[in-house]
C-alpha cells in the first residue's frame, strides 16, 4: 500500500514547493483538502491522523497545534517550520550531517532552516573533526531570495520594485541563530547577519575566519579536503574545487528550482584569511527539497527521487 501523505499547509510558499515535487510520483498517495477543508480543525486533525507521514509547512505556533493533533496516532511528522529545530526528541532533518539512517527510521524530523543548511554544512564537519574550535566568535553573512519571507515579503518585493536590499535581524536575535549553535556544537552564539536581495530564490551564506588568529591553525587546503572527504559521494551537496578561478558568486532573477547545495573554500595567497561559502535554494536545500529528502528516506525510497538537481 502506497504511504498517505498529507501537507498541511499546502497553500503557502515551502507547500506549494513540496506539493510540486510530489506531484506525480506513483510511490505516494496525497491527501488533498479543500479550500474550506483547510480551514476546518475537524478536517486537519482527521488527515493527521490518516496520514503516514504528515509534513507540517505552517506558523510555528500552528505546527505545535498541528503535532497535538496528531498525538495518539501513529503519524510519522516532518515539521518544516522552527518550533521543533532544537527539540530534544525531534532528529534534525539533515541527512548529510545527522546520518541517513537516523532520518530514516526517525518518529519525528526537524526541517533545518535555510540559513542554518548552508552555515552548518561548511562548520559542523569542521568542528567535528576538530579542525575548526567549537569556542571559536563565529560571524554568518548571508544574502537570500525574498521568498524566503513568506507572503508578505513575497507581495512587498513585488509591489516596491525600487527595494535592491534588504539588511534585518539586527537586533541580532534572529531564530536561527540556536539552531546554528546547538548543530554545529559551539561554545557561542555565532553574530548573525541576514539580507534580502531583489531576486525570488536564491541563498548565499559567507562565513569569514582569521586562521592566523587561532591557535593550531589548519590551512584553508585542509578545510577543504576535510570538506571535499565528508561529503565525498553526496548526489546533493557538492564541494568546488579548492584554488579555482572564481573572481565572483552569482544569484539569479530567474533561477529555476534547485535543490542541490554547493561550497566553497575561498583563502588569501598567505593563508591567513579564509571564506567559507555556501550557495543554494532557500526553496530547496534550504526548505522543500530538504523535505522531500527526508521523505524519501524515512519511505525506503531513493534519497534523490524527485529533486531537482
Amino acid at each position: 500500500m502506497k504511504p498517505q501523505i498529507f501537507i498541511d499547509g499546502a497553500a503557502g510558499t515551502t507547500g506549494i514547493e513540496i506539493h510540486q515535487r510530489l506531484a506525480g510520483r506513483a510511490e505516494f498517495d496525497l491527501i488533498i483538502l479543500s479550500e474550506g477543508e483547510r480551514k476546518s480543525a475537524e478536517a486537519r486533525r482527521d488527515a493527521l491522523g490518516r496520514a503516514d507521514i504528515a509534513i507540517l509547512c505552517l506558523p510555528d505556533d500552528a505546527s505545535l497545534e498541528a503535532v497535538a493533533m496528531a498525538q495518539g496516532s501513529d503519524t510519522r511528522i516532518i515539521d518544516a517550520s522552527s518550533a521543533h529545530r532544537v527539540a530534544p526528541d525531534w532528529t534534525y532533518g539533515f541527512p548529510e550531517l545527522v546520518g541517513r539512517d537516523q532520518v530514516a527510521k526517525a518518529q519525528l524530523v526537524s526541517n533545518p532552516g535555510c540559513y542554518p543548511t548552508g552555515f552548518l554544512a561548511l562548520v559542523a564537519p569542521l568542528v567535528k573533526a576538530g579542525l575548526l574550535p567549537a569556542d571559536w566568535a563565529y560571524s554568518v553573512n548571508a544574502v537570500s531570495g525574498y521568498s524566503g519571507g513568506g507572503k508578505a515579503l513575497i507581495a512587498r518585493f513585488e509591489d516596491e520594485t525600487n527595494i535592491a536590499f534588504r539588511a534585518y535581524g539586527l537586533t541580532l536575535g534572529h531564530k536561527h541563530i540556536p539552531e546554528m549553535q546547538q548543530h554545529a556544537g559551539l561554545t557561542y552564539a555565532p553574530v548573525f547577519s541576514p539580507s534580502v536581495v531583489a531576486a525570488m530564490r536564491g541563498m548565499v551564506v559567507d562565513v569569514p575566519l582569521s586562521l592566523e588568529a587561532m591557535s593550531n591553525a589548519p590551512t584553508a587546503s585542509q578545510l577543504h579536503d576535510a570538506l571535499s572527504e565528508f561529503y565525498a559521494g553526496s548526489a546533493i551537496v557538492s564541494v568546488q574545487p579548492f584554488g579555482a578561478e572564481c573572481s565572483e558568486l552569482l544569484l539569479h532573477r530567474d533561477a529555476p528550482a534547485w535543490d542541490g547545495l554547493e561550497l566553497f573554500v575561498f583563502a588569501d595567497a598567505d593563508n591567513h584569511q579564509t571564506r567559507l561559502v555556501a550557495r543554494l535554494d532557500n526553496l530547496g536545500k534550504g526548505a522543500s527539497g530538504a523535505a522531500v529528502q527526508s521523505l524519501n528516506l524515512m519511505c525506503g525510497l531513493g534519497e534523490t527521487s524527485g529533486l531537482a538537481l
